[in-house]
């Protein structure tokens, strides 16, 4: 069945529309290009589509996660409940484990598709409608109540075991690399499945519910736009693989702002001299020119509790651009403070990993493990303060809470006498500072303090605050 041109121009729309609300940069141009993709392609082959529109909105790297969800809402397979569920009881758990470890072990991705949209229709109903014999009426599907029930994590074993009676005896003993790597193709299965339970019940919600606001509430975000503190180990883990390449365009950046800057400013006296050559007309500008010095950076970093992702990943970001910095020295504190350059300079490239060494490995927690942010600031400024001078930026890292204790200010004053500049990057939203035993406002008094809750802003803000 054809789309008439109007409805698809505002199905197409309202994609632009999720995808923009997500975070991605996609302007008019790129629009019309989909647009154009979507006439050419027509809407027969659906992952001809996906492909296509993909190349025409897509920019950047970690976008495609965000975008194949939308699609799938906006492009969905079908409509209403799966064909094997249409006029058919539904099947029983049992039943439903028994046909997708078949699958799982045959790797029938046609049959996986199928359970996917069998099992959310039959096991992940919920509502006033969702009881024995109440018909097709539901207030929605599940996804986490549907695989809570399949259980498609405890098939592993048995698709392990199908998999080996079912192997040829020709003598050859496998070796546990072999069982290993076949291991993780069934985990990896298992996991595309789960993906495919999420997808279908997504769809089926946003036939009731509406398809732009299922886009906007359960379609999770990249990982550069996740907050620090509710990231998942998945989500870091995402995170850690991109500080590579995000430190390469920032110290692209940041030297092209060191190449603007020693250009200087213009020098009136000699531009006017100059063009006593050419009549009188300044063809030739003529600057002061300056040879700015690499800057210094000293990063302090409260490594304590759900805070802890935020500065360990701020901490490799920075480590990662060090070419761009004469030198970069990095302080950690819970509520004792310790130079842990050397943890950070080890090669390290897991933020929870460098978590781990930091806290075992360096001297950061005194008498209890709650973060002091006054005697962590006053330990800096009576032990460290050589660290800082006139070339010296400090970026303050942590949510400023002080857990009832004396938050010290005169401490952070000291710093800030010393540094070319402080700046605070709290990853808490404003509307929270200064509630319960955030000392936020008071030390905003003191410094410059930015709010700083995921990736992006990150980047944001170091390329726009660092100094060249």
């Amino acid at each position: 069945m054809s789309t008439p041109s109007g409805a698809l121009a505002g199905r197409l729309t309202g994609f632009v529309r999720a995808l923009r609300g997500h975070g991605l940069r996609i302007g008019p141009a790129e629009t019309v290009d989909a647009a154009a993709v979507l006439e050419v392609l027509g809407l027969a082959e659906r992952e001809h589509v996906r492909a296509g529109l993909a190349a025409a909105l897509l920019r950047t790297d970690g976008q495609r996660a965000v975008f194949d969800a939308t699609f799938d809402l906006f492009f969905p397979l079908g409509v209403g409940a799966p064909e094997a569920a249409r006029g058919n009881p539904a099947a029983g758990v049992e039943e439903l484990r028994d046909r997708l470890a078949a699958a799982l072990a045959a790797d029938d991705r046609a049959a996986l598709a199928a359970l996917a949209g069998e099992a959310v229709d039959a096991l992940g109903r919920y509502g006033s409608g969702s009881g024995p014999g109440s018909g097709t009426g539901s207030d929605g599907w599940s996804s986490h109540q549907t695989l809570s029930r399949l259980q498609p994590e405890t098939l592993l074993a048995r698709i392990l075991a199908a998999l080996r009676a079912a192997r040829p005896s020709d003598g050859e003993d496998r070796t546990p690399v072999a069982d290993r790597l076949t291991e993780d193709e069934i985990r990896r299965r298992i996991r595309d499945f789960r993906g495919q339970v999420g997808t279908e019940a997504r769809r089926r919600v946003a036939e009731l519910r509406g398809t732009e606001r299922i886009a906007e509430r359960a379609v999770a975000p990249s990982a550069d736009q996740v907050d620090f503190l509710i990231a998942g180990r998945e989500q870091l883990a995402e995170l850690r693989r991109t500080v590579q390449p995000l430190a390469r365009k920032l110290a692209t950046r940041l030297a092209a702002r060191r190449r603007r800057a020693a250009r200087g400013r213009i020098d009136l006296r000699l531009t006017l001299r100059s063009s006593l050559s050419t009549g009188g007309i300044p063809l030739r500008p003529a600057y002061r020119r300056h040879r700015p010095g690499r800057p210094e950076i000293v990063l302090l970093c409260d490594v304590s509790g759900s805070v802890a992702g935020f500065a360990n990943f701020t901490m490799l970001l920075v480590q990662a651009m060090r070419d761009q910095f004469a030198r970069v020295r990095v302080y950690a504190f819970v509520n004792r403070t310790a130079e842990v350059t050397h943890l950070v300079t080890a090669g390290a490239a897991d933020p929870a990993d460098l978590g781990r060494r930091i806290l075992t490995e360096a001297e950061v927690a005194g008498w209890h493990g709650s973060s002091d942010y006054g005697a962590a600031l006053g330990e800096f400024a009576d032990r460290h303060l050589d660290a800082v001078g006139p070339r010296t930026s400090v970026l303050v890292l942590g949510d400023a809470r002080t857990n009832g204790w004396d938050p010290n200010l005169p401490a952070l004053a000291r710093i800030a006498d010393r540094a070319r500049r402080v700046h605070w990057l709290n990853p808490e939203q404003p509307a929270l500072w200064g509630t319960g035993d955030s000392a936020a406002h008071a030390y905003a008094e003191l410094v410059d303090m930015h709010p700083c809750r995921n990736a992006r802003r990150l980047a944001e803000l170091v390329g726009r605050l660092l100094p060249v």
